[in-house]
């Protein structure tokens, strides 16, 4: 019997790893989910929304999420720093994906 386990590492070149590798880690759903419902969001607010994210990680999954074209990131040049994040075009074609787990959490979560 073959390992129908997939890995991540070898499905990279297949569409199915490409979005994983897109959306990985505990945060960037999360993240998604709170530019989708809040629009325009300053550092600070987003990590009240998230709760328990460090620093390093929030702003790190903001780089890599910016990367990758997810989000729009807007620095304002005044003191103090004042820094916005938006989901981008691509970041909003998540959303339907997004409302689709939330569905299947409330039809398959126990009572």
């Amino acid at each position: 019997m073959k390992n129908s386990k997939v890995n991540v590492a070898d499905s990279q070149e297949t569409f199915f790893g490409y979005t994983l590798s897109i959306i990985n880690g505990k945060w960037k759903l999360l993240i998604i989910y709170y530019l989708s419902k809040n629009g325009t969001v300053r550092y600070n607010e987003l990590q009240r929304l998230i709760g328990k994210i460090t620093y390093k990680t929030l702003s790190s999954a903001l780089k890599e999420m910016e990367n990758d074209g997810l989000i729009y990131r807007k620095e304002y040049p005044q003191i103090p720093p004042k820094v916005e994040y938006s989901l981008s075009e691509k970041g909003q074609t998540l959303w339907p994906i997004i409302q689709e787990m939330c569905q299947w959490g409330e039809h398959n979560k126990e009572k």
